[in-house]
């Protein structure tokens, strides 16, 4: 019994070291409560405050709408457009000829099938006629390398024009590197 006398003698004296002066065992556990009670009062007066930022902001930016600053919105609205025009009118897109290309198309069969296409580029700047001009056969050569490796069914249909075209851009965009190529524009296209 001794032993076991010690041992609860311990266990009070390690619960009294644990307890901060002053307080008994009740008195703790009432301020804890205490302060989970403070701390959700604190939480709630957090999100009511952002709630209440929230409508006065939204209330007076609907205020000021109402009230005719939306006008001036709508009118720096037109104005950005106008200069977007203006500045695209500025740079006028400028075409240039690739002229015809004849190429034969790779399929089997008795009979030879051919495509004749006549290429119109659209580029960004008047600037680059002359390099365009420059790096023509480079294009060409391009174009026909592509075009060989073609069949008829590649062609068909709308999607088919739509690869074509999205194809020879990616191909004449790399070969005029520096050159802005908005482009590619199919002037006549006849399969035989």
């Amino acid at each position: 019994m001794a032993k076991d006398e010690k041992k609860n003698d311990k266990k009070d004296k390690d619960d009294e070291k644990e307890k901060p002066e002053g307080e008994d065992a009740e008195g703790g556990e009432e301020s804890a409560e205490g302060a989970k009670k403070l701390k959700l009062s604190k939480k709630q007066l957090i999100i009511l405050a952002v709630v209440g930022v929230l409508v006065i902001g939204g209330g007076t930016g609907a205020a000021f709408y109402f009230a005719g600053s939306g006008k001036k919105t709508a009118e720096t609205t037109t104005t950005e457009e106008k200069a977007a025009v203006e500045s695209d009118h500025k740079g006028k897109a400028v075409y240039f000829s690739l002229g015809d290309l004849l190429v034969n198309l790779s399929g089997e069969g008795k009979h030879p099938n051919y495509l004749k296409l006549k290429i119109s580029l659209e580029l960004a700047d008047e600037k680059d006629l002359p390099l365009m001009e420059a790096i023509k056969p480079r294009i060409i050569d391009n174009f026909q390398v592509y075009l060989r490796e073609l069949r008829i069914e590649d062609l068909r249909g709308s999607a088919g024009l739509y690869r074509l075209r999205e194809e020879l851009l990616l191909r004449v965009t790399e070969a005029a590197q520096p050159v802005r190529v908005r482009s590619v524009l199919f002037q006549e296209m006849l399969v035989q």
